[in-house]
């Protein structure tokens, strides 16, 4: 039995999302401290800026929803002239933040996003460590 690494399990969400739809163009996983869980970004983007926008626009979200009494954050979506950025909440520790052409078909893509994101949340995956790597809550999966 091949035991894969906390990175590739992620990497394996992401792309099963990526590849769900042709309108999905790149998606990351990013701890609620701004770092990269895993991404799959085009290489003209900077993952750690787009892992920086990402939590400010949900820090400032959550402000609002507590603000203004709408319970827990569980999306943002951001609508540009070129297409859609997605940020939803996936679990405690992380955000999955998803670009997507002006074409895409919201409906479908919203469904495909909440399924990954509770795989992602059932993971068990904390936060990455500057030190150790991706550090897992609970327990391992054997």
């Amino acid at each position: 039995m091949i035991m894969t690494t906390p990175s590739e399990t992620l990497l394996d969400i992401l792309s099963d999302l990526n590849n769900s739809s042709i309108d999905i163009q790149a998606s990351a996983i990013i701890s609620n401290e701004g770092l990269v869980m895993a991404a799959l970004i085009d290489k003209n983007l900077d993952e750690d800026r787009v892992a920086a926008m990402t939590i400010a626009i949900s820090a400032q979200a959550n402000r609002v929803v507590r603000e203004i009494h709408l319970g827990k954050l569980q999306q943002v979506l951001i609508k540009g002239q070129q297409g859609y950025a997605i940020i939803i909440s996936a679990g405690e520790q992380a955000v999955l933040t998803i670009m997507l052409k002006a074409s895409a078909q919201l409906g479908f893509i919203f469904l495909s996003c909440a399924r990954s994101a509770k795989k992602i949340a059932a993971t068990g995956i904390a936060k990455p460590s500057p030190r150790h790597g991706l550090v897992y809550l609970g327990k391992r999966k054997r």
